[in-house]
């Protein structure tokens, strides 16, 4: 692959309990609509989006900046949906 077609952008959970289960789970079926390869880097920890696992591993808590990388055609199209999930607090009302 080359490396023109990797994106890079941050976004930041807004969530009051930070990125648990339940918006990851959100962030998980959000990636797996896409076929682009998505990563997200946090606090030197490089996970798979479409990994519910990996994305708990981050532990990220409200006000985390998260780096979402995307390689692949529809890369700039999952990183949108992704950033527009995290603004609206990955569909979690408390």
């Amino acid at each position: 692959m080359d490396s023109k077609n990797k994106l890079k952008k941050t976004f930041v959970i807004l969530n009051d309990k930070g990125l648990h289960t339940r918006p990851a789970t959100e962030l998980v079926k959000c990636a797996n609509v896409y076929k682009a390869q998505i990563f997200l880097i946090y606090q030197g920890l490089n996970v798979n989006a479409k990994s519910l696992l990996g994305i708990l591993m981050l532990a990220a808590t409200r006000g985390a900046k998260i780096e979402i990388e995307a390689e692949g055609a529809d890369a700039e199209a999952a990183i949108a949906a992704i950033i527009g999930l995290a603004r609206n607090k990955f569909n979690i009302q408390y």
